[in-house]
């Protein structure tokens, strides 16, 4: 499941007429590196949950075929944060384990180590200058909320089981992620590559050179 629902203020005011999953890099939408990446992971179905300008991600990317996957739509009208997201997607998402990505994040990691994980398992990061405080820390491959030495990709292997009792309606991700933690069923994976939250105009800017570098 791609999460691609946010209004994107940061981005404002790229994202004023175009949903941020959708702005560019190097020539390519956002959520396009996402899916090309699904596709060379394995993956056969993704789901994308829409909200602010919705409309356009199905116009844009279409069933999916182009990319050799099947593309699969949850369109929730007013954003439901993250875990409401997910909440609201269970029906498509097929009632086992999925791979959560954020729509806003750019990762050159192999996702094969998550997919092959047999638990819950986050993808951590160093923390970057715009997130220094971080998120969670690792002991023995799970994740723990003390000390926040890492941070948390955007990236993810969850099971559908932990969103079940959860309402319909807005929730946020972190919280349970937390709560998750110190109930000791997280795991983790440090990973040490390439990794950018694209939040503002500047670190989008920051990963077109990046990846106009790479060629």
């Amino acid at each position: 499941m791609i999460l691609a629902a946010g209004r994107g203020e940061r981005m404002r005011p790229l994202t004023d007429h175009t949903p941020k999953p959708l702005l560019k890099a190097a020539g390519l939408p956002l959520i396009e590196h996402h899916l090309w990446r699904l596709k060379s992971a394995g993956i056969t179905d993704v789901v994308i949950n829409t909200a602010w300008l919705g409309e356009q991600l199905p116009k844009t990317l279409g069933d999916g075929s182009r990319f050799g996957l099947r593309l699969l739509f949850s369109h929730e009208g007013t954003a439901l944060e993250t875990a409401g997201g997910i909440r609201r997607a269970l029906p498509l998402l097929g009632g086992g384990d999925f791979l959560l990505v954020n729509g806003d994040v750019y990762c050159d990691c192999n996702l094969q180590s998550l997919l092959s994980a047999n638990a819950p398992t986050l993808l951590l990061v160093d923390n970057p200058p715009q997130h220094p405080g971080g998120d969670f820390g690792l002991q023995d491959g799970r994740v723990v909320n003390q000390p926040k030495q890492f941070t948390y990709a955007g990236i993810a292997l969850l099971s559908s089981a932990l969103f079940q009792s959860l309402g319909d309606g807005v929730a946020a991700l972190g919280p349970l992620l937390r709560q998750w933690a110190d109930a000791g069923i997280l795991h983790g994976q440090h990973y040490g590559g390439y990794w950018q939250d694209v939040g503002t105009p500047e670190r989008l800017r920051q990963l077109n050179q990046y990846l106009e570098d790479k060629r």
